[in-house]
C-alpha cells in the first residue's frame, strides 16, 4: 500500500513538474499614469536613481536597506545596488543602459536574492496635453520556480499594483517639481521686466534731463 501511494505521489508531482515546465516563459508587465509635468521633469526623475527614493514603492519597504550607487552620476552607466535582510527586499542591481532624453529610459534589472532573474524594465514618456503620459514597463523569462509560483499567485496583479503605486508616487513628485520650476520661471519673469521697466524709466529720465534748461524750461531748438 505505501509503495502504491508513494508510486501514485511521484506520478502526480512529474504531471505537476510537466504542466509547470509548459507554462508561456515570457512574461511583460506594464501599468500607464498621465502626470500634469512635462516629460523632461518626468524623465528626469527616473534617470537618476539618486531620486528613485522620492517614488519607487520598493525603497520605503527596509528603511535598513543597504544602497550603492556606482557608475555614472545619471544616464546611462549608472547602476544602483541593494541588499536587504527582508525577504521580500532581498538584493539585486539595477543598470541604465540607454537613453533618450526626454522620451525612453532602459534599465537591466537584476535580482541576486531570494532567486535570480534578469529583466529588462522600459519607462517611456509622451505629450499629453500639457502632461506626460509614463509607462513602466517590465519584461523577461520565467524559470521553472518562477512559473511553479506564478501558477498561484498573478505575477501581472503582484508587480503591477507596485507599478501603479510607483507611478502615483511619481507624479506626485514631478507635479511637485513641475509647480516649483513653474513658480520659479513666473518669479525670474517678473524680476526681470521689474529690471527691464527700471532701465526704462531711467533711461526716460535721463532724457528728459537733457532736454529741459536749469529753470526746468525746455531748450530752444
Amino acid at each position: 500500500m505505501a509503495l502504491k501511494i508513494i508510486g501514485g505521489l511521484v506520478v502526480v508531482l512529474a504531471a505537476f513538474g510537466v504542466f509547470v515546465a509548459m507554462q508561456p516563459a515570457d512574461f511583460t508587465v506594464e501599468r500607464t499614469a498621465v502626470m500634469a509635468a512635462p516629460p523632461a521633469i518626468v524623465f528626469a526623475e527616473v534617470n537618476d536613481f539618486h531620486s528613485w527614493p522620492n517614488w519607487s514603492p520598493w525603497e520605503k519597504l527596509d528603511p535598513a536597506m543597504e544602497k550603492t550607487f556606482s557608475g555614472a552620476p545619471s544616464g546611462v552607466g549608472a547602476a544602483y545596488a541593494w541588499s536587504s535582510k527582508d525577504k521580500n527586499v532581498g538584493a539585486g542591481q539595477m543598470t541604465i543602459t540607454a537613453t533618450k532624453m526626454p522620451e525612453r529610459v532602459d534599465v537591466k534589472l537584476e535580482f541576486l536574492e531570494p532567486f535570480k532573474a534578469t529583466n529588462n524594465v522600459v519607462f517611456t514618456f509622451a505629450p499629453e496635453g500639457e502632461g506626460t503620459k509614463t509607462t513602466w514597463a517590465m519584461s523577461g523569462q520565467k524559470n521553472f520556480v518562477m512559473k511553479a509560483f506564478t501558477l498561484f499567485n498573478d505575477m501581472d496583479t503582484m508587480v503591477g499594483s507596485d507599478f501603479e503605486k510607483g507611478l502615483s508616487a511619481l507624479a506626485s513628485t514631478s507635479e511637485a517639481k513641475a509647480k516649483e520650476a513653474k513658480a520659479q520661471a513666473q518669479a525670474q519673469a517678473a524680476a526681470e521686466a521689474q529690471a527691464a521697466q527700471a532701465v526704462a524709466d531711467a533711461q526716460a529720465q535721463a532724457a528728459a534731463a537733457v532736454t529741459e534748461t536749469p529753470k526746468g524750461k525746455a531748450k530752444k531748438r
